[in-house]
């Protein structure tokens, strides 16, 4: 009973962690829009989510080893440990985006993109910390009988 709720917060923690990662990214972007030659990157958030998770994409479980302290995974029973994020880091391999509109100085940065993935990285951020406030309060509930 246990390991189903804290895999859905260790679910919740890596979204979290990777959105912010990828605002970091988009950031970035955006602060270099006016830098000659500078390609913008990104990442697949639902691929990064999943390797982060643990999961080939067929949906099995990989047994992975932990980070910080060196402990194997050897049962899918056992509670799993707190990943570094340069681990989910890892898990999200970066790509440069394509060039959409040609520009003279060959910066591959388009602002309006930009914006846009920026303001949807913020509202899904938004939007997963209210589930994780949610979760925590249901449980919260739970163990408090009411």
């Amino acid at each position: 009973m246990i390991e189903q709720l804290t895999k859905r917060m260790e679910l919740y923690s890596n979204s979290l962690q990777l959105r912010s990662l990828r605002q970091q990214v988009i950031a970035s972007n955006m602060a270099n829009v006016d830098t000659p030659g500078y390609v913008g990157r990104d990442f697949d958030f639902a691929k990064a989510l999943k390797n982060a998770n643990g999961q080939q994409p067929g949906g099995a479980t990989v047994l992975r080893t932990s980070g910080s302290t060196g402990l194997a995974t050897t049962s899918g029973a056992h509670l799993s440990t707190v990943e570094h994020v340069g681990a989910l880091q890892a898990s999200a391999k970066m790509a440069y985006n394509v060039q959409i509109q040609p520009s003279a100085d060959g910066n591959s940065v388009d602002m309006d993109q930009q914006r846009a993935n920026f303001t949807d990285n913020a509202i899904r951020y938004e939007s997963t910390l209210r589930f994780i406030t949610g979760h925590v309060k249901t449980m919260l509930n739970a163990i408090q009988g009411q």
